[in-house]
């Protein structure tokens, strides 16, 4: 006899849909480090565009990746955005599918894939006609990054499209349960990235070399492919999303709850990619291998980052399961345990920042200044490894819980407070009290979320717990009575 579980993802079970986890039993390390794995390797593809363009666009110079890097953050700010759509489209399919309603899945479908049209279309209008006055907000002196910027903008701004449609798309299979098909179509636009990268920035065979436009080009038809993949794939039998407009008729409240449910986290997301771009206007103010440092820079502390977002992924799901089934016990296990296999990862990122931070640096952007410069970047935010894979799975494991507010607070204040501890760091001690200033806010962030979050769970009622004398004592000063 299966448990509680079992029964209530019963709608979930076709042939043509993979069966639902059951996450209340069984090995809790095991189980979250394989739903962790597909979930990371699908963010480290959307990381490697990003990373592909960095590496062979440093080795033209710094000024090309000061141009790819600050138009970066605009593209950043639309990936924020399209979360309105992804999650929107993930939760509300899933929940359809939970409660036996497949028509209405297929309809909140069809309604993300049309905000994502809008959404994209309106975007890259906005890139494309206002790309001086974007450029300008940078206040860069360098004529030349001023003119690469303005060319990759308006280069980029039709694949703004795709940039909406792709990550809707795989909101959508994995709302179904079928996390492989995005991964696969990722996994090829990120080939075709590779492969056209060198061939279009530095001209080789039939190619002409286009540098900073060339990186642009390769983007814009990799992820157009992406796009073609999807829709081609809809016409397979097996996808569930043939004929997908076929009978369309668009219903506000379709409209009203994928926006209700996405746009908390499309603003958190934005707001955090808006501070950033004035960090980098701040750094600005040192050159354009300031800026090409924090680009290049925050690229390779992505891989700490995406590796504790895929775990936080991961255990937000596991304990949203347990939370459910009011397991308090596996919560608090899951969390601690996904701590223990996250802690070590901030540990190495931090020795590996710390003391290799130049040679990982130069890999990049082979420029004497600029791999000083980098190294000191990386030495800094070293420090904050630690802080930062507690902050994220942290986050994931209070989302399971449905307390999407903490995480929220304690991310918009601390990473809003960057920008007047940069202005001030910096006039005291130059360039590394801006990297400083990111550094000090991840470590407050991951030190607040862990004490918040360890409250919480000492407030639950967990059967049979023991504690040491100093835990009895804080737990009978905090424990919910009610």
């Amino acid at each position: 006899m299966g448990s509680p579980f079992f029964y209530l993802c019963k709608p979930f079970y076709h042939s043509n849909l993979k069966q639902a986890k059951d996450f209340t039993k069984g090995n809790i390390g095991k189980q979250i480090i394989n739903l962790a794995l597909p979930i990371m390797g699908t963010a480290f593809i959307q990381m490697a565009y990003n990373m592909t363009d960095m590496l062979w666009i440093g080795r033209v110079g710094s000024q090309a990746a000061a141009a790819v890097g600050a138009s970066g953050l605009f593209l950043w700010l639309a990936n924020s955005i399209v979360y309105t759509t992804k999650v929107g489209a993930e939760v509300t399919i899933s929940q359809s599918l939970g409660a036996g309603e497949g028509k209405m899945a297929l309809s909140y479908a069809r309604h993300a894939l049309v905000v994502a049209l809008i959404l994209g279309s309106l975007f890259g209008l906005s890139l494309f006609a206002f790309s001086p006055r974007l450029v300008a907000f940078f206040h860069l002196s360098d004529t030349v990054v001023n003119s690469n910027m303005e060319a990759y903008l308006r280069i980029i701004a039709p694949g703004m499209l795709f940039t909406f449609l792709n990550p809707t798309y795989s909101g959508m299979y994995n709302g179904m349960g079928l996390s492989k098909i995005p991964f696969y179509a990722n996994a090829a636009g990120l080939i075709i990235n590779i492969a056209l990268d060198p061939l279009m920035i530095y001209g080789i065979g039939p190619f002409p070399r286009l540098e900073v436009r060339g990186a642009a080009y390769a983007t814009l038809i990799s992820q157009g492919i992406v796009t073609i993949i999807f829709y081609i794939y809809s016409f397979s039998g097996n996808s569930p999303f043939q004929r997908l407009f076929k009978g369309f008729s668009p219903t506000v409240t379709r409209f009203k709850r994928i926006f209700r449910i996405g746009i908390p986290v499309s603003v958190q997301h934005a707001l955090f990619a808006i501070f950033a771009m004035f960090i980098a206007r701040i750094a600005a103010g040192w050159g354009p291998v300031a800026v090409a440092v924090q680009s290049v820079g925050s690229q390779i502390e992505a891989v700490s980052w995406m590796t504790a977002s895929g775990f936080a992924t991961a255990l937000s799901s596991f304990v949203g399961q347990n939370f459910g089934a009011r397991n308090f016990k596996r919560i608090r296990l899951g969390y601690y345990r996904t701590l223990g296999m996250l802690i070590p990862v901030g540990l190495v990122a931090s020795f590996l920042f710390i003391v290799f931070g130049e040679p990982i640096f130069s890999f990049f952007i082979p420029e004497p200044q600029a791999i000083i410069e980098g190294g000191i970047y990386l030495r800094i935010l070293g420090f904050s490894q630690l802080f930062m894979v507690i902050e994220i799975s942290t986050a994931g494991a209070f989302n399971g819980m449905g307390k999407t507010l903490p995480p929220a607070i304690v991310g918009i204040v601390l990473n809003g407070l960057r920008i007047p501890m940069a202005l001030i760091f910096s006039a005291a001690i130059g360039l590394s009290g801006v990297w400083w200033s990111v550094t000090i806010s991840s470590v407050c962030k991951g030190t607040v979320l862990f004490i918040w979050f360890s409250i919480i769970l000492l407030r639950m009622p967990i059967i049979r717990q023991k504690y040491s004398l100093p835990q009895k004592i804080f737990y009978y000063f905090t424990h919910n009575r009610n």
